[in-house]
């Protein structure tokens, strides 16, 4: 067990220790890595203590799967799981060569980031934008909102758009819509049953149709190497002039260098990013002082109800793994989620 994050929040509390520990039972010696662990991400490239403890692991539990890890429990690993949602980190040759079965943690961040960026679609929608950027010039925006300089609208019967509708992206189109919200998708497989209140949902070929039907463009999806650099700047010259962006899935998704373009042009009235090509933020990067861009330092997941989720899952798949059944969030080694 490598859990023990540099954040406190996504640190392991003792009582999910000790029910790992009950559910595997007498027959398993668990070692509880002390180390830091990296749990920004996708996880990082893990402790020597972590390297140390893996050797002759059956079960790896942590941020990612470091590739030191993936060596030292080369042979006896069988299933290894990533308190993370993004497995990018985790697909290296010397995990994949060791056979063993990946699960992660898809859809326990689904409740907070869901939240979070309905939160971010009121503050656009609904001009706290232009008031907290009035605030910060000392600028008194009354006029410029009632004489529409400045969109304000109602968030039912507004289009949102939403690239990925997986664990996440379905949460949040199940919010839009309770609001009454126009609810459009796309996701790698189209062809499966459609969630309840999403009016369309096509593949990964229809994003610059779902801009063209978005005034708010919602990006949820994996990174893999086929949606790195998706929402680019064909996309954004499809939504609609006046839309706006959110991005809660990863940086790369999304050009960042032609989201300023079209904020520049007032194509794209606004955003609020949660992730960033790099991280953190540099200091000199043009989205801290811009009047229409709200930075969020990838905290969209966080939540006082993380380890209560994290602690069901695992024990639930402890249970599956030690009678054979199909474990919980396993992961596609050749999709990459």
């Amino acid at each position: 067990m490598d859990l023990n994050a540099q954040r406190p929040v996504w640190r392991a509390p003792p009582a999910t220790i000790a029910a790992i520990r009950k559910a595997l039972g007498r027959e398993f010696e668990v070692v509880v890595v002390s180390s830091p662990a990296v749990s920004d991400g996708d996880g990082g490239p893990g402790s020597l203590e972590a390297v140390e403890a893996a050797r002759g692991a059956e079960i790896y539990i942590g941020y990612g799967v470091p590739e030191g890890v993936a060596r030292a429990a080369a042979g006896t690993l069988r299933w290894a799981h990533s308190a993370a949602a993004g497995v990018g980190s985790a697909l290296t040759p010397a995990f994949l060569a060791t056979g063993a079965k990946l699960t992660n943690s898809r859809g326990i961040h689904a409740e907070p980031i869901a939240e979070w960026v309905i939160a971010a679609v009121g503050m656009c929608f609904r001009g706290l934008l232009w008031a907290a950027a009035g605030q910060r010039e000392r600028r008194w925006l009354k006029d410029a909102v009632t004489d529409r300089s400045l969109p304000v609208r109602e968030l039912a019967g507004a289009r949102m758009g939403i690239v990925g509708l997986g664990g996440i992206g379905s949460e949040i189109a199940r919010r839009a819509a309770a609001l009454g919200m126009e609810v459009r998708a796309v996701r790698r497989h189209p062809g499966k049953r459609r969630p309840k209140g999403v009016l369309w949902v096509g593949g990964p070929r229809s994003v610059e149709k779902l801009a063209r039907m978005s005034d708010v463009l919602v990006i949820a999806a994996p990174e893999t190497s086929e949606t790195r650099g998706l929402v680019g700047a064909s996309v954004l010259s499809a939504l609609p002039r006046g839309a706006f962006v959110i991005n809660v899935a990863r940086g790369p998704l999304l050009d960042e260098r032609a989201l300023l373009e079209h904020l520049a042009s007032g194509h794209v009235a606004g955003c609020v990013l949660d992730v960033f090509a790099e991280e953190p933020l540099p200091e000199g990067h043009p989205f801290w002082n811009h009047p229409r861009v709200v930075v969020s330092p990838h905290i969209s997941a966080v939540s006082d109800r993380f380890w209560d989720r994290q602690t069901a899952l695992l024990v639930e798949n402890i249970r599956r793994y030690r009678r054979g059944a199909r474990l919980l969030n396993l992961v596609d080694l050749k999709a990459g989620y």
